[in-house]
């Protein structure tokens, strides 16, 4: 692999914390440029993140020489292919750490457990543990859905700027899986509104007949992330709403933690 220039030429200096600082900076550009998209000019970059431009030059051609960024014919730079890997493989791991977790979530409510992640404009199912009830859900882990039909879609973006749920619904679309599913923006951010003041998501039915899913997300993680409990409608009640979601709460400040450590 290249040899960062910043190393070579000894501009890197250690932070207050301990850290490289180049290493710190090339970091934070790659998490704007996600936050972006995807695909930045420096121009964008410097003003985002208040570097000067040929501090921004620098890391960028680190960044590309090494894989993880890849200049444009337009000459914008895009998250480069490399990121990938590294991307499929803390996913998996991170779907290994919650695994306790939503194993205590089976234990204490009695349905099947998820966790999932925002990924672009999709939803990514990244671990499960099933039900011990002989009619329990499954969902495969690497499924992938749109937001607009399920519990952790809603969970995952309660928190987003309106403009940008729209923005994100038009890219997808909103295809109906049920006659229950929610097929307009109007009544999508409505139904984030509720996620927002009663603290958890609901799929009633909306992404497959005869199943209900509580959800919420995971506060602090360091990617978007949410756990939720699926089950047939008739267990996952109303009634039972009421002692499951404390339990998703309480299991989800735990693994925001155990993340964080």
């Amino acid at each position: 692999m290249p040899t960062s220039r910043a190393s070579t030429t000894g501009s890197a200096r250690s932070t207050g914390g301990g850290g490289v600082q180049s290493l710190e900076r090339a970091f934070d550009l790659l998490e704007r440029m996600a936050d972006a998209g995807g695909e930045v000019g420096l121009s964008e970059l410097s003003a985002s993140s208040g570097l000067p431009l040929p501090t921004i030059h620098r890391l960028m051609r680190t960044l590309v020489a090494c894989g993880y960024v890849r200049q444009q014919p337009n000459r914008r730079y895009a998250l480069g292919p490399r990121l990938i890997r590294l991307g499929e493989s803390a996913s998996r791991l991170l779907g290994a750490w919650a695994r306790p977790h939503l194993a205590r979530l089976v234990e204490e409510t009695g349905e099947t457990a998820n966790m999932a992640l925002l990924d672009g404009d999709e939803i990514v199912y990244v671990a499960q543990v099933p039900s011990k009830h002989s009619m329990r859900m499954f969902t495969e882990v690497g499924r992938r859905v749109l937001p607009h039909s399920t519990g952790v879609g809603k969970a995952l973006l309660a928190t987003t700027p309106d403009d940008e749920v729209r923005a994100l619904l038009a890219r997808t679309g909103m295809p109906a899986a049920t006659e229950k599913t929610i097929t307009t923006p109007e009544g999508f951010l409505a139904a984030l509104a509720d996620v927002r003041r009663q603290g958890y998501a609901v799929d009633d039915n909306e992404q497959e007949i005869g199943v209900r899913c509580l959800a919420v997300s995971v506060p602090g993680s360091p990617t978007a992330t949410a756990i939720s409990i699926s089950g047939p409608a008739g267990r996952v009640t109303e009634t039972a709403t009421e002692r499951i979601v404390p339990v998703l709460q309480q299991v989800a400040t735990e693994l925001s933690q155990a993340l964080s450590s």
